[in-house]
C-alpha cells in the first residue's frame, strides 16, 4: 500500500494522478473564466451597456504571436477547415463562456464516480 491509498484501497495511482490533473486544470480554467468575467463586468458597468468580450479579441491582446503560431499550426497540421469555421466560432464566443464550458469538461474528466448504494443497486 503506496501513500497515497486509502486502507482497503488498491487503486491505481496513476489513475489518482490523472484525475487530480485534469481537477487542477478544471480550476485554472474556473479562475480565468471568473477573471474574463469580471473584466467584462467592469467594463459593462463602465459603458452603462452590456459589453461581451470574445475570446479571439483577448487572446489577440494579450498574446498576438501565439495567435498567429495557432492558426499556423491548425492550418497546417489539422485542416484548414478546422480553422475556419470551427476555430473562428470558438475564438467568436465570450471568453468566459469557453473557459466555463472547459472547466466543466475538466471537472467531469477527472471526477471520480462513486459506487450506488440503494435498494437497486447490484452488488459485485
Amino acid at each position: 500500500m503506496s501513500w497515497a491509498e486509502k486502507p482497503g484501497e488498491s487503486g491505481n495511482l496513476g489513475a489518482g494522478m490523472m484525475r487530480f490533473m485534469f481537477r487542477l486544470l478544471a480550476i485554472v480554467a474556473l479562475s480565468v473564466a471568473t477573471i474574463m468575467a469580471v473584466v467584462d463586468a467592469t467594463r459593462s458597468i463602465a459603458a452603462s451597456a452590456l459589453v461581451v468580450t470574445p475570446l479571439g479579441e483577448s487572446w489577440a491582446e494579450t498574446w498576438p504571436d501565439m495567435l498567429a503560431l495557432a492558426e499556423q499550426s491548425v492550418r497546417h497540421y489539422i485542416h484548414a477547415l478546422a480553422w475556419d469555421p470551427v476555430a473562428l466560432f470558438i475564438l467568436g464566443l465570450p471568453g468566459f463562456v469557453v473557459f466555463g464550458f472547459l472547466a466543466l469538461v475538466f471537472y467531469a474528466i477527472g471526477h471520480k464516480s462513486r459506487r450506488r448504494q440503494g435498494r437497486f443497486a447490484i452488488e459485485a
